[in-house]
């Protein structure tokens, strides 16, 4: 399986661009890869304030039915990605945001 294909079976949505480059694909992959993440579904791109350099990504708090909002912020630009996981409360959806997250930043320091 070519790196590309990667977790495209967990792909979603009409939105297919993902924002920041290299990284951004590698937090994919790994967000892919993760068992508990059943459906990736990026949202649109939008700008914010003054421009810069830095990728930053973070998964933010569940929803009551265990669902992610993976938040990329990459310049100015900034793209929230859904995440459908297997959590079926908020705090099991906070448990895998907690080790997501754990993973994200791991990757980053790399």
């Amino acid at each position: 399986m070519s790196p590309l294909d990667f977790g495209k079976d967990k792909m979603g949505g009409i939105h297919t661009t993902i924002i920041g480059g290299r990284e951004g694909r590698n937090i994919l992959y790994l967000v892919a890869a993760y068992p508990k993440v059943k459906k990736i579904i990026p949202g649109i791109i939008q700008v914010k304030g003054a421009a810069g350099g830095i990728f930053r990504a973070k998964v933010l708090r569940s929803d009551n039915r265990g669902n992610l909002r993976l938040l990329f912020s990459h310049g100015s630009s900034v793209q929230e990605i859904r995440l459908v996981t297997t959590g079926a409360t908020a705090e099991e959806g906070e448990f895998i945001s907690n080790d997501l997250n754990r993973l994200i930043q791991l990757e980053l320091k790399e």
